[in-house]
């Protein structure tokens, strides 16, 4: 599908991509990752032709289709679903042709047309964009809406919709969960976990990757080099191949070191020289093992909270709301210092507006608050942005928060969060997205808060940044109220789930694994829902016995003429079942430290063999689903 060969490009005399080379083959999900700034999306530039490499070359398939999500958010009077049904072109203008040929009466030309509609399933295009919009968190009604009725935000999702509804054979994806929430996250993995076409993604999103991925392809000093499986197996492998190196290495400095004692003791003796002469010829000719080496990753170090008695907050029979508007009623919770709390639910359910009720940006409509008057809470959002002044420095924009405080505290402060002096005294303007949220994370900590209310606070910041962050949160004395599309910074950082839904704030009694399984369980269940409408709405509301009696019978001949599929199913995913359990034990045997003290074959046959299980995993798994899909297809088609 694409080839990259021997790719070198320059920008502002800095050298991002250097003799980059890879092959993509048709229908991969490949997961593009490597530091922010390393020049993920000017690769994708370059595959789109939107900029032209200084050498090299890259190869599409010859007429392969390529999308991506429109850059620009769409606006304008058209319904969210007539903006994602014009993303197929093909139809909108076989469509659009159609009374052209009715008015000419041109029979031979409206065939073509309706052959081609059929062929390309145009009949189920508008569910078929109903069903992407849903799953992106819009309602049937939404739906009818005009796409410039919407937020920036919301207006993303619909050119995502659009992009993915155009299935095109090779789809590019640039941080794609950046405006969506949980629940729509959740459903964007698995839809792109059986995308057909050739998937790029870049993505700081560890779970897509591992659940969406077949190949991780890392993008490190300028060169592009290939990985089997998902993240989590891209970073099992790098980290094996970085202790490999070091191992040899290390060898190395040793047989060096002891050529050189060799000549150094015996080079001015003639019974040795000669000897002495050929060691230096070994050493001479010895190339160098190069190490990898890591660029140094960006830390956090919140200042840590003076101790204050609990309860921090307490919030009883509160309701919440805006302009008289209810927006959460009921509310009755408490935060203590060692509270770890992740907020659930979609957006628009009120997950920001009991952030500001936390932060004190909006004040209880009824109900009462009690806090300590000592106090401080420290609140992150990426609208902030917009309010930094973007000619000011990050010191100015600190100092200005710590008046009569010395210039050294003032750069110390900004120090605990990757900000040098040079970085430091940069424009905001010429700051990157994750260094400006880095910038509002140390603005809001500049007082050391007893509480870290953060809403989204990952959206720009790289895996490496996301691990150091979650790592300084599970540091932090205080209480921390998180919100975020990240499971696994949740997973890692939460201890205790308030799920923010139809007007109340009430505990999630489960995990991250248990609230995704309930999201999947409440689409399969509005499916069906929808599917029985359909059917009730073609049936009579009244039926006779005798009709009762003819649909049991075709009931029972559906499940046997629909058994043959059922088995495939079934054989399927027994076969998925027993390739996971062999990758699994690959994998144990790969995390056994003892396998690296042994012959570096070994290692490297396991290796082998865990990429050709979990590409057998991932292409069983898709059997699996297709023979399912088929299976239920049946049985709905007869029911």
């Amino acid at each position: 599908m694409l080839h990259v060969n021997d790719l070198v490009y320059r920008i502002g005399g800095r050298v991002l991509l250097d003799g980059a080379t890879c092959h993509i083959p048709a229908g991969a999900r490949v997961g593009l990752v490597g530091r922010n700034g390393t020049g993920k999306s000017t690769l994708l530039k370059l595959i789109l032709g939107e900029v032209a490499p200084d050498s090299g070359d890259i190869v599409v398939r010859p007429r392969a289709s390529v999308g991506r999500v429109a850059q620009e958010a769409p606006a304008g009077d058209r319904t969210l679903v007539d903006c994602v049904l014009a993303a197929d072109l093909e139809r909108a203008r076989l469509l659009a042709d159609l009374p052209d040929a009715e008015a000419a009466a041109d029979a031979h030309r409206i065939a073509e047309i309706h052959e081609r509609l059929n062929a390309i399933d145009a009949h189920s295009a508008p569910a078929r964009a109903a069903s992407i919009l849903a799953g992106l968190g819009f309602s049937a009604e939404a739906q009818e809406r005009f796409v410039g009725d919407f937020s920036g935000g919301w207006r993303m999702r619909v050119a995502l919709a659009a992009a993915l509804f155009a299935r095109p054979e090779l789809l590019l994806l640039d941080e794609p969960t950046n405006h969506l929430d949980l629940e729509a996250t959740v459903w964007l993995e698995n839809y792109l976990a059986v995308y057909p076409g050739t998937l790029i993604i870049v993505s700081h999103d560890r779970d897509l990757l591992n659940k969406v991925c077949q190949r991780i392809v890392h993008l490190d000093k300028g060169k592009l080099v290939s990985y089997q499986g998902g993240y989590d197996d891209f970073a099992r492998q790098r980290r094996e191949m970085m202790e490999l190196r070091e191992k040899a290495a290390v060898k190395q400095e040793a047989r060096r070191a002891h050529l050189q004692s060799f000549v150094d003791r015996f080079r001015a003796k003639a019974t040795k020289a000669r000897q002495a002469q050929s060691r230096l010829k070994m050493l001479e000719k010895m190339e160098p093992v190069i190490p990898i080496v890591e660029d140094r990753s960006v830390s956090f170090d919140f200042p840590q909270p003076d101790e204050l008695a609990p309860p921090l907050i307490q919030v009883e029979s509160g309701k919440a709301g805006y302009d008289g508007r209810p927006v959460l009623g009921r509310l009755s919770f408490r935060i203590d210092m060692d509270d770890r709390i992740a907020l659930l639910g979609a957006n628009g359910n009120g997950k920001s507006t009991l952030a500001k009720v936390i932060t004190g940006r909006l004040a209880l409509m009824e109900g009462e608050m009690k806090a300590s008057t000592k106090l401080r809470v420290g609140y992150f959002a990426q609208h902030q942005t917009e309010e930094l002044n973007p000619q000011g420095t990050p010191f100015q924009h600190m100092a200005k928060l710590m008046p009569g405080v010395a210039d050294a505290k003032v750069r110390a402060h900004l120090g605990r969060f990757g900000f040098g002096a040079e970085l430091a005294d940069n424009r905001v303007e010429q700051l990157s997205g994750g260094e400006k949220a880095r910038l509002l994370i140390a603005l809001m900590t500049h007082d050391a808060p007893h509480i870290l209310v953060l809403d989204e606070p990952t959206n720009h910041l790289d895996i490496d940044t996301r691990d150091a962050l979650i790592e300084a949160l599970n540091t932090f004395e205080g209480a921390v109220v998180l919100i975020s599309h990240d499971p696994h910074l949740v997973e890692l950082v939460a201890d205790r789930l308030w799920l923010v839904a139809d007007g109340r704030v009430t505990p999630f009694d489960g995990d991250m694994q248990d609230y995704r399984k309930l999201l999947l369980d409440r689409a399969r269940e509005a499916r069906r829902e929808a599917k029985a409408e359909a059917r009730a709405d073609a049936e009579p509301s009244a039926q006779s016995a005798a009709a009762r009696k003819e649909d049991r019978r075709a009931a029972a001949e559906l499940r046997q003429k629909a058994a043959p599929l059922k088995k495939v199913a079934q054989t399927a995913e027994k076969k998925l079942e027993d390739l996971t359990e062999k990758r699994r034990k690959v994998e144990a045997q790969l995390a056994d430290p003892k396998l690296y003290d042994g012959p570096g074959e070994r290692v490297a046959a396991l290796q082998k063999e865990l990429g050709e299980l979990t590409r057998a995993v991932e292409e069983m798994e898709m059997a699996w689903l297709e023979a399912q899909e088929a299976y239920e297809e049946a049985m709905a088609a007869g029911g």
